[in-house]
C-alpha cells in the first residue's frame, strides 16, 4: 500500500497528507479509469459489476490492471501544486488516496511534489475511517495535517493536527471546523449554468432544425397538426443528442485533453464532476424517448436508430478512417428521416440524396480542419482518429467532390416531376445551384486557409456570408412556390 519513499530526515515539520481525487486533480481516477476501460470494451460494464461484489478496492485494482491513465493530461489543481512545492521544502508531503496505487503512483511522479504515496492496494479501500486509521498508525493521532475535498474526509480531519480544505463555497470548511482546526482553504469554482449548457452543447441543437426540412419541403409549415409533432421531434433529438454528447465527452477524455479546443470542455477540464455525467446522460435519454411517445411509433424507431448509430460512432466508429465521415453524414440525414416520420409521410429520395452528399462534404471539412491544425502543431497522427496529416489532400479532394455532387442532385431535382408537382415556377430553383456552388467552394477555400471553425455547421450558421446566401435562397424558394 506504500509507494515511493525519500529521505525526510532534514524535514522536521508536521507531515502533510494530500488527497488525490477532487483535491490534487479536478477529477476522479476511478471514474477516469472505468470510462477508459468502457471506451475500449463496452461490455466490461458487466465485469465491473462482478468485481464490485468483491469490494470497491477489488474493483479499482481490476480496472487499474487493464487501463493506463496518462497523468500528464489530468486536470490538476495548479494553485495547490504550487503551494505543495513550497511545503515540501519544510516538511514531508504524502499523497494519501483511495485510488489504486497502480494509478496513483504515476500521478505522484508527474506532480513531483510528494515524498511518499499511500493508496488502496486491491484489498483495502483507503477511504474515510480506513484512511484515518492508516495515517494514525503511520504518524500518530493529531500528528499530521490533511488536505481533502469531500464530506468523507471529516473522518480523517477528526484525527488531524489541522484541516486544509479544497471546496466550492464554505459548507465543507464549516463542517471541518467542528472536528479540527481549519488552517487553509483552497477555493475551486465549479461550473454554473453556462458550463452545464456547454456540456449539453445546447448550441449544437441547431443541427436538429433538419427535422423541419420535410415540413418545409412539403409546404405544410402553417399546418398546426404538422408543426406540433415536428417541434416535439426537434426537442426529442436535442435531448437525445445532448445525452450522446455527454457520453462521448466522458469516453473521449484523453483525446479531448490533447486537443487545443476540446480540452476546455467541462468534463475534460474538470469544471464539472465526472460522476454527474453518466447520471445526466441517462436522465436526458429517458426524457427524450419519453417525449417521443407523443410523436409516433415510427419516429421512436428512427430516434432509436439514431441513438444506436451515434453511440456506436462515439465508442468505435469515429476511429475508423472514412467510415466516420459517412456515419456523420448518415446521422444528419437521419434527422430528416425523423422529420418525415413525425409527419407520417414518405421520405423524399431527392432530399435524402442531397443530404448525404452535402453533409459528407461538411464532415470532410471537419476532418480536414482538424488535420490542418494538427499539421501546424507539428504532429503527425490525430489522437483517437484513424487519420494522419498525409491524408489532407485526399480528404480535401473527396470533400469538395461530395459538395459538388450535392449541387448535381439539386439540379436534377429542379428538372424532375417531383419539383413540378410542388412548385408553380420550379425553373426559379435553378438559381439555387450557383448559390450552392459558391458556398461550397468558399467553405473549402476558408478551410484550406486554416481559418475554418472546428464545426462547419456552426460556421454555416454564424458566418455572415452564409446567412446572406440563406436569405437569398429562401426568397428564391418563396418565388418558386
Amino acid at each position: 500500500m506504500v509507494g515511493m519513499t525519500t529521505d525526510n530526515s532534514a524535514k522536521s515539520g508536521i507531515p502533510l497528507c494530500v488527497d488525490l481525487d477532487g483535491t490534487l486533480i479536478r477529477s476522479d481516477l476511478l471514474i477516469e479509469s472505468a470510462l477508459a476501460l468502457l471506451a475500449q470494451r463496452p461490455l466490461a460494464i458487466f465485469s465491473m459489476l462482478a468485481w464490485l461484489l468483491r469490494g470497491k478496492a477489488h474493483l479499482k485494482r481490476e480496472i487499474a490492471r487493464r487501463v493506463v491513465v496518462d497523468p500528464s493530461t489530468l486536470p490538476y489543481n495548479a494553485e495547490l501544486i504550487d503551494w505543495l512545492s513550497e511545503q515540501r521544502t519544510q516538511r514531508q508531503v504524502v499523497l494519501c488516496t483511495a485510488s489504486d496505487i497502480t494509478l496513483a503512483r504515476p500521478v505522484a511522479d508527474h506532480a513531483a511534489v510528494f515524498d511518499d504515496v499511500i493508496a488502496s492496494n486491491g484489498d483495502i479501500n483507503l477511504s474515510g475511517t480506513r484512511k484515518a486509521r492508516v495515517l494514525i498508525e503511520r504518524f500518530g493521532d493529531k500528528a499530521f495535517d490533511y488536505i481533502g475535498n469531500a464530506p468523507v474526509d471529516l473522518a480523517v480531519w477528526k484525527h488531524a493536527h489541522a484541516a486544509l480544505v479544497v471546496e466550492n463555497g464554505h459548507s465543507l470548511s464549516s463542517a471541518a471546523a467542528k472536528v479540527a482546526t481549519v488552517e487553509k482553504r483552497f477555493e475551486v469554482r465549479s461550473g454554473g449554468s453556462r458550463t452545464w449548457a456547454k456540456a449539453l452543447r445546447i448550441h449544437q441543437w441547431i443541427k436538429n432544425v433538419l427535422v423541419f426540412l420535410p415540413l418545409l419541403a412539403s409546404h405544410r409549415l402553417l399546418e398546426v397538426d404538422s408543426l406540433i409533432p415536428s417541434l416535439l421531434a426537434f426537442f426529442c433529438f436535442g435531448l437525445c443528442a445532448s445525452s450522446v454528447y455527454i457520453t462521448n465527452d466522458l469516453l473521449d477524455l484523453p483525446a479531448d485533453r490533447q486537443h487545443h479546443r476540446k480540452r476546455n470542455r467541462p468534463f475534460a477540464a474538470g469544471t464539472l464532476p465526472l460522476i454527474a455525467g453518466p447520471v445526466l446522460a441517462v436522465i436526458l435519454l429517458v426524457a427524450g424517448f419519453g417525449l417521443a411517445m407523443f410523436v409516433s411509433r415510427s419516429f421512436i424507431g428512427v430516434l432509436l436508430a439514431y441513438y444506436v448509430l451515434t453511440s456506436a460512432y462515439s465508442i468505435r466508429l469515429k476511429r475508423v478512417m472514412m467510415l466516420d465521415v459517412v456515419v456523420l453524414a448518415t446521422l444528419y440525414t437521419t434527422r430528416i428521416l425523423a422529420g418525415t416520420a413525425a409527419l407520417h409521410t414518405k421520405p423524399s429520395f431527392w432530399l435524402l440524396a442531397f443530404s448525404m452528399f452535402i453533409f459528407l462534404s461538411l464532415a470532410m471539412v471537419k476532418r480536414f480542419t482538424e488535420l490542418l491544425t494538427l499539421q501546424k502543431s507539428g504532429k503527425v497522427k490525430a489522437s483517437g482518429r484513424g487519420y494522419d496529416v498525409e491524408d489532407i489532400p485526399l480528404i480535401q479532394s473527396l470533400g469538395a467532390s461530395s459538395g459538388y455532387l450535392a449541387v448535381l442532385v439539386l439540379a436534377l431535382y429542379v428538372d424532375s416531376t417531383a419539383s413540378m408537382s410542388l412548385y408553380e415556377h420550379p425553373h426559379y430553383l435553378w438559381m439555387l445551384c450557383p448559390l450552392l456552388l459558391y458556398w461550397i467552394s468558399r467553405t473549402w477555400a476558408i478551410a484550406h486557409r486554416g481559418v475554418m471553425h472546428d464545426d462547419p455547421v456552426v460556421f454555416a450558421v454564424m458566418d455572415r456570408t452564409s446567412q446572406i446566401l440563406g436569405v437569398i435562397a429562401a426568397v428564391i424558394v418563396a418565388a418558386a412556390i
